[in-house]
């Protein structure tokens, strides 16, 4: 399974990355298998350096904040009025409400909104699709909001989408070959509860779980990411990447 970051910056595209995407492969039946893992501000573009996007099999919300679903909005453009014609409807998997929220956000009527381009489904257990298993975990966050772990190959992906500290958390890190976490917030600073994570937090969440490997992203561009490794390193002493855009990885 592999694992490729298109935007990686935290809560809106920075000056080196868009908004959260990561792009997950894995081979299976004679073909390569793609989901994304959200589809945040300015990540369809950059998207297409990576994969032909006619060519995903899913899409998976982490939740509906901008910086998560917000390009669907021009997927759906892409998908409706593609000159070689409307592309078949693909799955996406998220909260309650998904379908409502992107009509909303470009203007269409909820009614179809854009069921005809997308097969909206709501996250209730397990999902199966081609090699991969996809399993949901609710986290805690302002919003109805789910950490995922990606499965196939024999290996596990686990990410955090955007949560505070909770038990969530722990399950979505428990055993995996790769923890994907947020990472937000500094410690120290006056920071919210249950909204997001710092890179210590990160780093407990992985010692905890047993996690083999840890990313950080979704660190806001008004942040150095280096004080989140440094942060990390203090509760976490296996290896720890910074999810850079542009980056794959062999989970």
């Amino acid at each position: 399974m592999r694992l490729t970051v298109v935007g990686c910056a935290g809560s809106y595209p920075g000056p080196d990355s868009p908004a959260s995407c990561y792009l997950v492969e894995a081979e299976h039946e004679g073909r390569t298998w793609r989901i994304l893992l959200d589809l945040g501000n300015g990540a369809l573009g950059v998207l297409h350096r990576y994969a032909d996007p006619l060519a995903i099999d899913a899409v998976f919300l982490s939740h509906l904040h901008a910086d998560h679903c917000l390009d669907l909005c021009g997927y759906y453009v892409l998908r409706r009025y593609h000159p070689e014609g409307q592309q078949p409807r693909i799955p996406v998997w998220g909260p309650v409400g998904t379908a409502d929220r992107l009509a909303r956000a470009y203007d269409l009527p909820p009614d179809p909104g854009m069921r005809e381009e997308f097969d909206f489904r709501t996250y209730d257990g397990p999902v199966a699709l081609g090699p991969f298993r996809v399993e949901p975990v609710e986290v805690t966050h302002p919003v109805p909001a789910y950490g995922l772990r990606v499965s196939a190959d024999g290996v596990t992906l686990g990410y955090s989408g955007d949560t505070g500290p909770c038990p969530g958390l722990d399950t979505v890190a428990r055993d995996a070959d790769l923890l994907l976490a947020e990472a937000s917030f500094r410690s120290g600073a006056e920071n919210p509860p249950d909204l997001h994570l710092t890179g210590a937090d990160c780093g407990e969440a992985a010692t905890r779980g047993g996690a083999r490997r840890l990313m950080l992203t979704h660190v806001p561009p008004w942040y150095d990411p280096a004080d989140a490794v440094a942060e990390a390193k203090e509760t976490y002493t296996g290896p720890i990447l910074l999810a850079r855009s542009g980056e794959s990885h062999e989970v």
